[in-house]
């Protein structure tokens, strides 16, 4: 590494432990406990445990690995680090810090929710155990919606609103204000605060959660619960959306593509692991939002059999509710059902308040060192208006109409067209643009493991091609929509998709403007690597745009000719549509080829050879993205009915059993290497001690 990319001692965690229970606690977020455990009832329960390791494996790991890699290596937040590739590159990193700036904006909204059900519950203790949402049967259910909806939220539909928002809601000022207050002091002094900080606010919620798990399991009826989360419907499996939504999850779980992992590894130590620490991160990620989910099912088995309403497959999809509906109206109605409810309900929500706080102070955390870097403001500055500003912008969300449209803008920013999308430029831009190989020998030489050349290539190819495919697909299937996706079929405006469709395009537009706005960080950069090396490759890196240049070209024409739908089904059988795609995977493969032979004999890859590579990835995801249609459109598939269940069945128990071996097994593995390590005396273990000297270390080998 050239030392010149680190041109002042930079502010370092206190000790590895305390980086990764903050970059953990920013993984598990509220979402690990309505998301995934909705998301694995909904797609094939225990089956769909099957691509979302796989999942894990491809796409978790090895981006998180990347994220590392890059903040540590060039001690930048996200638009820093990759402005000190090439000028040009830091529009990557604003991007990334701006959706986080729109999440930050509304998910102190959803934490200030938790600080009020978690008055209600303390309340709730003092007045001997009632809930002001308690009741029984049908009654019950309907008595916890009427309290969310109505009693608390005021709630009125986006569609009735129009284009106004309703009166604030006041009673959700409060807690917003109190939430913000936590955020600021969980940060206002820097990493090494945060870094003790989340030695409470981690452990609590995971141990929360356990309590919760415990006591769901112990209720009668919980089985059924559990029945209906694990037992697998093998027939999902077939079916390209379960596919889509399992790798989705895992990318958005992991908080992957916000600038928040580049951002936490600029503050390591120079000795730091960064491959194991990004294991262990992602398997405790998993294993929280496993946990979660028994849990909650456990406690809805049990709610179901106190009221007698588990007999049919309705009830149970109206009570397990994705988002913010599960932990607000779904648990709170099963929790009002146990003995000492008021005081199950604290313990719950408690443990929402603390997973939400670590992954709201993490964002912010994250744009805070962003604006710094770029201004060489003070953070005693900085801190104070971008709490004032983000707590403004909340205001937006505490009116009537406030959490449809949360729920809306969310859909985007944290769906394909938002936080994907960008994934998909961060592993471009690393993976095409930049040398991979200079970020995987830097995080080598700071490891307790090694990377082989199989993760350049996941980098560079694979991932892109999964992210370009969930991108392309959501493309085709928002054009060809029968409903419409910006506009009804009768012309009208659909009001909610053209908001959240307008604020992702404004992103960009941001973040151009960021970047070309003149900081105290724009220093003169340290001269690339390649700058004084001869450019080969260009007659191959011609020969292979123009192959890529013909598949896009095709592509292009096929949907010009007919509808999607038509084209995905139709195009399946064509010769011309496979000899195409043939076209496209010959483009990529030799672009690769030419970028990592000219990579490893140390010259400069023709700018041709790399954005052939890049338009040829793009051509194969869209391919797959069409076949994948094609599949949808023309193989229907059987719906595989699974019988009620007041037992697990065996296969469920061996489901169980492979998860918690692959937990306890990967978790197992990585703390063995981090120990093997520590004992052979090489460095990379220890507390980071700040102003020992370390400035430099870990270069290339």
């Amino acid at each position: 590494m050239k030392p010149e990319l680190l041109e002042e001692q930079r502010e370092s965690w206190g000790t590895r432990g305390g980086f990764v229970l903050a970059a953990v606690g920013s993984a598990v977020g509220l979402g690990n406990l309505w998301g995934f455990p909705y998301k694995l009832y909904s797609y094939g329960g225990g089956a769909f445990l099957i691509p979302y390791i796989i999942a894990l494996v491809v796409v978790g790991i090895p981006l998180m690995i990347l994220e590392f890699s890059i903040g540590h290596y060039t001690q930048r937040a996200a638009p820093d680090a990759f402005k000190r590739g090439h000028k040009r590159f830091e529009i990557v990193g604003w991007w990334g810090i701006i959706l986080a700036f729109v999440i930050v904006t509304y998910y102190p909204v959803i934490l200030a929710y938790c600080v009020s059900f978690l008055w209600y519950s303390i309340v709730g203790i003092f007045n001997g155990g009632d809930l002001p949402w308690a009741g029984k049967g049908i009654e019950g259910v309907e008595n916890a919606k009427q309290f969310f909806n109505e009693t608390y939220l005021g709630k009125i539909d986006i569609e009735e609103a129009r284009f106004y928002l309703g009166s604030i809601r006041w009673n959700i000022v409060l807690p917003l204000v109190i939430t913000w207050v936590a955020m600021y002091f969980c940060i206002f002094k820097g990493v090494r605060l945060v870094g003790k900080i989340v030695w409470l606010t981690v452990p609590l919620p995971w141990l929360m959660l356990l309590i919760l798990a415990v006591r769901g399991l112990t209720l009668e009826g919980s089985m059924q619960g559990l029945a209906y989360y694990l037992d697998p419907v093998w027939s999902e499996l077939y079916k390209p959306i379960t596919w889509r939504y399992a790798f989705g999850q895992v990318f958005f779980s992991l908080s992957l593509a916000y600038g928040i992992m580049i951002t936490y590894s600029s503050f390591l130590h120079r000795k730091s692991d960064l491959n194991n620490n990004a294991a262990i991160i992602s398997i405790a990620d998993f294993a929280t939002s496993f946990v979660a989910g028994l849990a909650v099912f456990a406690t809805l088995g049990g709610m179901a059999f106190v009221t007698q309403q588990m007999d049919n497959a309705v009830t149970v999809e109206t009570v397990a509710e994705s988002g913010p509906s599960l932990a607000f109206v779904a648990f709170p109605y099963a929790l009002a059902q146990l003995p000492y409810s008021a005081w199950f309900s604290f313990i719950f929500f408690f443990a929402l308040v603390t997973l939400g706080l670590d992954s709201g102070f993490s964002m912010t955390e994250s744009i805070l060192a962003s604006i710094v870097d770029k201004t060489g403001w003070r953070r005693n500055i900085v801190l104070p208006l971008l709490t004032v500003v983000g707590f403004t912008f909340g205001l937006l969300f505490v009116t009537k109409a406030g959490f449809n449209w949360l729920g809306t803008i969310d859909g985007f920013v944290n769906g394909t067209w938002g936080i994907a999308f960008m994934g998909l430029l961060e592993c471009i831009v690393l993976g095409w643009l930049w040398r991979i190989g200079t970020l995987r020998r830097h995080a080598n030489s700071h490891s307790d493991w090694q990377l082989g050349r199989w993760w350049d290539y996941l980098i560079r190819l694979v991932i892109p091609i999964l992210l370009g495919t969930l991108f392309f697909w959501q493309l085709f299937d928002d054009i060809s929509s029968e409903s419409g996706f910006l506009r009804t079929p009768e012309g009208e405006w659909i009001l909610p998709n053209c908001v959240g469709l307008g604020i992702v395009a404004l992103v960009p537009v941001f973040a151009l403007i960021f970047s070309l706005v003149r900081g105290r960080g724009d220093v003169e950069l340290p001269e690339r690597e390649e700058a004084d090396l001869g450019t080969k490759g260009r007659g191959g890196g011609v020969l292979s745009f123009l192959l890529a240049l013909i598949p896009a070209a095709g592509l292009v024409l096929i949907l010009l000719r007919s509808s999607i739908p038509e084209a995905a089904e139709s195009e399946l059988v064509s010769p011309l549509f496979w000899l195409l795609l043939a076209v496209g995977i010959i483009a990529m493969v030799l672009s690769n080829y030419l970028v990592d032979k000219h990579n490893t004999s140390g010259s400069q890859t023709s700018w041709f050879a790399r954005w052939a590579g890049i338009l040829a990835t793009m051509d194969v995801s869209a391919f797959v993205a069409v076949i994948l249609l094609g599949l949808k459109a023309g193989v229907p598939l059987s719906e595989e009915t699974v019988p009620i269940r007041d037992k697990l069945s065996g296969v469920s128990y061996i489901i169980l059993a492979v998860v918690f071996l692959i937990i306890i097994g990967g978790l197992g593995w990585c703390f063995f290497r981090a120990l093997s390590v520590a004992n052979a005396g090489t460095g990379i273990q220890h507390p980071d001690e700040v102003g020992d000297g370390e400035t430099g270390g870990g270069g290339q080998q």
